[in-house]
């Protein structure tokens, strides 16, 4: 019998949980859902050439080799598992979300997979490639002139549609089963086993919904290691400060140049209390490190890996410093030819207005000499 509903969005539906139809429908898509896990291997783990006499290791959890080519890859599968169980994503009837880009190619690349329409809201400054591979899958890109108005935008979308808003800023941290089940950080631990250093003195992720740092660091101490997790924060992104003063409510006025981290609001999903450590990290630095991985390893990556290794750098020198032995990780998050109109280009640059060579400069010094410039 079909009784009235609310959902989500706040619109009122007609639904029926026992029907034989949807039921069947659901069925098929988390079956869907699910194979694509199963077919897909698991991620690499690189190793950033550091000196031999170091005793220090350095590695990238490649997450670019998705099929989606993202680290986003796994949440979106996280978020439309739950959307599915939880009986929030309905036959025929859209999926919107709020997202930088990243994201939504892979949720695009899921509600293809399911069989149901994709409305990606992002702001109008979005990477081109980005656009075109949300296009490829089938989804259709909304823009904003204000990233600010992302979240209000989704929602008003869903209520107009029908549809599902899947929330990535709320709902990641919840999503993801940061027990196991092969999350991230499962995997990565797993793939030290027979390193020299297999319990890592550092990982190093970013934040963009949080829910990557908040399934890492609960992983650690579910697992009763002694690694630390810190978080690298770019400019225009207010988890650095809403961490370091303890203010949930903390803002800050413009958007992340950093495509996929940075938020202007302190996000549902990310969870302060289970990290330990955060660093802000200039968008400048945050180029020059995505350059240096190029000359190290001959791979382009986007932004987002710039700014974790930048701190993930700095930590070596730390170690180095004091002496320390031992290994650090932290994430390629998405390719490089997503962003070559940006931060492989000098042009963009200098339209932004950022200086690369005082922070190439500090890397050089570190890797040449050992030690990094005060």
């Amino acid at each position: 019998m079909s009784t009235p509903q609310q959902t989500r969005t706040g619109v009122t539906l007609d639904v029926d949980h026992s029907d034989a139809a949807y039921r069947a429908w659901l069925k098929e898509a988390v079956r869907r859902v699910q194979a694509d896990a199963n077919r897909s291997a698991d991620t690499h783990l690189l190793q950033f050439p550091l000196p031999e006499r170091w005793g220090i290791d350095l590695y990238l959890k490649d997450e670019s080799t998705h099929p989606t080519g993202s680290l986003k890859h796994r949440l979106a599968r996280s978020l439309f598992l739950y959307g599915l169980c939880n009986g929030w994503i309905r036959p025929d009837r859209p999926v919107i979300e709020a997202s930088s880009g990243s994201t939504a190619v892979s949720e695009a690349y899921f509600a293809k997979l399911i069989g149901v329409p994709f409305i990606a809201v992002m702001p109008r400054t979005t990477s081109a490639e980005k656009i075109r591979l949300i296009e490829f899958h089938s989804g259709r890109c909304h823009f904003v002139d204000d990233p600010r108005t992302m979240y209000e935008e989704s929602a008003r979308l869903a209520a107009e549609t029908g549809g599902h808003y899947m929330d990535q800023f709320t709902y990641a941290e919840r999503a993801t089963d940061w027990r196991g089940n092969n999350n991230i950080a499962e995997s990565t631990f797993r793939q030290l086993r027979l390193e020299r250093f297999p319990e890592p003195a550092w990982i190093v992720a970013t934040a963009g919904t949080g829910g990557t740092s908040a399934t890492l660091a609960r992983y650690v101490h579910y697992m009763q290691y002694d690694t630390r997790v810190c978080v690298a924060d770019p400019e225009n992104s207010c988890f650095f400060e809403g961490w370091t003063t303890g203010d949930p409510d903390v803002t800050c006025d413009c958007g992340s140049r950093i495509e996929g981290i940075g938020r202007p609001r302190m996000e549902p999903s990310f969870v302060p209390g289970a990290i330990d450590r955060m660093m802000k990290v200039p968008d400048a630095a945050s180029v020059a490190a995505v350059r240096a991985l190029e000359r190290a390893i001959g791979r382009k990556a986007g932004g987002s890996t710039g700014t974790g290794l930048w701190s993930a750098l700095k930590i070596v020198a730390e170690m180095v410093a004091e002496g320390r032995q031992g290994s650090v990780v932290t994430l390629l998050c998405d390719p490089g030819d997503r962003y070559l109109d940006k931060y492989y280009s000098d042009t963009w640059l200098a339209a932004q207005g950022l200086d690369i060579e005082p922070y190439t400069a500090a890397i050089d010094s570190l890797l040449n000499t050992g030690v990094w410039p005060d």
